[in-house]
């Protein structure tokens, strides 16, 4: 019987043909796998391993240190300092997120409205990132939370950096601040930098002009994550490039004199170098805590800064918008010469009064003391302050002549200050009358006008402009930062004047004779010691109109008439007469007093800013710089200076 029969044998060509079948399909599989093992591993292994790299190491943005800002001495004006701050992280808070505050509010305090804030970042982030809850804590704040950190769960105490200014609100108007990233920001500013939870940019002042490079580029954290994005390790840290530092032409102790002599006023200060624009210092008061906006301003306080009749708020010197009253004399006086009107021989005899029309304008002599100055030149005019003598030269000389002088000495334009939100102020003509109100100019416009009344208004810092240009014979503009990152800001030469040295002199002698001369309106605040003598012109500025009986009963500098009513005191002044340095203005709003204490102010703010001038007074030299601490361009002077401490009230 043969081993098996047909039917048995085409049972094994069947399992034969199947088996080759199924061996052809598992090798194809096999090739299949291999290909693609061979894609993912050798062709394309390169690209998945970056990919695979990339899921489980995450970079992630740091936000380098902010620049420090610094006086012209080198005194740190703006920092980082320490920032003591409390995290809160959801996930491990056993008890809940909100009985979890509850329990931090019972070691640090913790408003209702700050919780509201905490609950609302937490949901919007994952449950295991750490989000803060307090920040900016005192030492013993953070000790505190420390201390309890055993029967907090879920929190977490950390150690960074913020902006600060050590001087508070005394430079504040020069500085600006920094405060959170808003979403309008984050629109017209694509830096990364700005999506950073917690981020601060500047807002205001110098923080906000120089921002971009205050605040440096972008550091980054390696860390390693699992698939939930939860970090399991750090891997490296570039710390990123630390903003520019920005010194500035300001000469802290000078600022720290103008802020204490104005105190709570409502009021504004500046000093410049008449040759070159420095300011020295720039003083607007009442200021605030710019760490307020930092740490976060509470409702109270924003309510408080908005709602001050004083203004806080606001930068007078560069966005203060007075009449200019009799400090705008010299430039009538200017206009008067350079029109061959005032010549030397040219006086005006003032009654105490002077009809045009029907209307009939007084002198503040008459108002004050019910006679007129009788007959003056030009100097003369401008010692006694005498207003029929501007009135009856204005008169002659003309509103557009009146104009174009003033506006040779920086009235009625921006002065192109470092500083955001500057006004121009308004310098009139009969053009711009005739174009804004569709009037022609009037001759009582005119005599408005000559004693810095009507429609002519000025900020403190064209003002000083004004008498630095009057002082130096230069058409000087301010600066207030001298380099950014090491470099020197580049600034156009200083040009000669358009005006003729006879007239300049002439001007400056009046000013002279208002401080230097007997009955000159500033002779009781003059600087009597030698060589630091002070030039100068008084102004009083009226905030309404007074009646003729009012006049009469000669209310007009009283003391106890309602703040917002009184007139506006001004001061300008140059020193020393000899070869003038300095210019300075003093304006208190509502401070028109007979005991002028805008001059006296300012008369000490002078002496003090003349006697520490580093090239004259070596002794005040400030005891915290060398040659190796003091800026670039002090350097020099300082290795040939021996540092000293500086003596009480300069």
């Amino acid at each position: 019987m043969p081993l098996f029969d047909k039917k048995d044998k085409s049972r094994y060509d069947t399992f034969t043909r199947r088996s080759v079948g199924m061996g052809a399909g598992m090798t194809a599989v096999f090739a299949l796998l291999a290909g693609r093992l061979y894609q993912l591993q050798i062709r394309d292994g390169d690209q998945y391993m970056v990919e695979a790299e990339d899921n489980r190491v995450s970079e992630r943005l740091i936000a380098p240190p902010r620049g420090r800002i610094m006086d012209r001495f080198g005194v740190e004006l703006a920092n980082s300092r320490r920032n003591y701050r409390v995290l809160l992280v959801s996930e491990q808070a056993t008890e809940g997120v909100a009985r979890a505050l509850d329990t931090i509010g019972k070691v640090i305090v913790l408003s209702d409205q700050q919780k509201r804030k905490i609950q609302h970042d937490i949901a919007m982030n994952k449950k295991f990132v750490p989000v803060p809850v307090a920040e900016n804590l005192t030492w013993d704040e953070f000790s505190r939370v420390n201390l309890h950190l055993p029967y907090l769960p879920g929190v977490q105490c950390d150690l960074g950096e913020t902006r600060d200014y050590p001087f508070g609100k005394e430079l504040v108007h020069i500085l600006g601040y920094v405060a959170s990233v808003s979403p309008q920001d984050i629109e017209h500013d694509d830096d990364p930098l700005m999506s950073l939870p917690g981020m601060r940019i500047g807002k205001r002042g110098i923080e906000k002009k120089f921002d971009k490079k205050i605040r440096g580029s972008a550091g980054a954290s390696r860390v390693e994550v699992n698939a939930y994005g939860r970090i399991i390790r750090a891997l490296g840290k570039d710390a990123g490039e630390p903003g520019e530092e920005i010194y500035l032409t300001i000469d802290r102790e000078v600022q720290a004199l103008a802020d204490q002599k104005l105190g709570d006023e409502s009021a504004a200060m500046v000093v410049m170098d008449v040759n070159n624009g420095d300011i020295i210092a720039l003083s607007s008061t009442p200021g605030f805590d710019p760490n307020w906006f930092n740490v976060g301003l509470t409702n109270s306080q924003w309510h408080d800064l908005t709602i001050s009749d004083h203004k806080p708020l606001l930068n007078k010197v560069t966005s203060g918008i007075y009449p200019p009253g009799s400090t705008f004399k010299p430039a009538v006086a200017l206009a008067a010469i350079e029109a061959g009107i005032a010549t030397p021989d040219y006086r005006v005899t003032c009654n105490g009064r002077i009809t045009v029309g029907n209307h009939t304008f007084n002198c503040w002599a008459w108002t004050t003391y019910h006679h007129g100055h009788g007959s003056l030149d030009v100097e003369g005019a401008i010692k006694n302050s005498c207003d029929v003598f501007f009135y009856e030269t204005a008169r002659r000389v003309g509103i557009d002549r009146i104009h174009q002088a003033a506006r040779k000495l920086g009235l009625g334009a921006p002065t192109g200050i470092e500083l955001p939100g500057e006004h121009s102020g308004l310098m009139p003509s009969s053009e711009w009358k005739q174009k804004t109100y569709k009037q022609a100019w009037q001759q009582g416009d005119t005599l408005s006008v000559a004693i810095g009344q009507g429609y002519v208004t000025a900020t403190p810092l064209q003002l000083v402009q004004q008498t630095a240009r009057l002082a130096s014979g230069k058409a000087v503009s301010p600066r207030i930062v001298h380099s950014v990152g090491g470099k020197l800001i580049p600034r156009p030469d200083v040009t000669k004047l358009d005006v003729s040295d006879e007239a300049l002199t002439r001007v400056r002698s009046g000013m002279n004779r208002v401080m230097n001369e007997g009955g000159g309106t500033a002779f009781n605040w003059r600087i009597t010691e030698p060589g630091f003598e002070m030039a100068g012109k008084t102004g009083t500025a009226q905030v309404r109109a007074y009646s003729q009986e009012e006049h009469a009963r000669g209310i007009t500098k009283n003391s106890a008439m309602d703040w917002k009513l009184r007139d506006h005191a001004l001061f300008i002044g140059y020193a020393p007469v000899i070869d003038p340095k300095y210019a300075i203005v003093s304006i208190i709003e509502h401070g028109a007093v007979q005991a002028h204490p805008h001059v006296a102010m300012a008369r000490d703010v002078m002496l003090m800013c003349q006697q520490r001038d580093p090239s004259r007074m070596p002794a005040a030299w400030p005891v915290t710089n060398s040659a190796s601490a003091a800026p670039p361009w002090v350097q020099g002077a300082a290795q040939t200076i021996s540092p000293q401490p500086v003596k009480a009230g300069g």
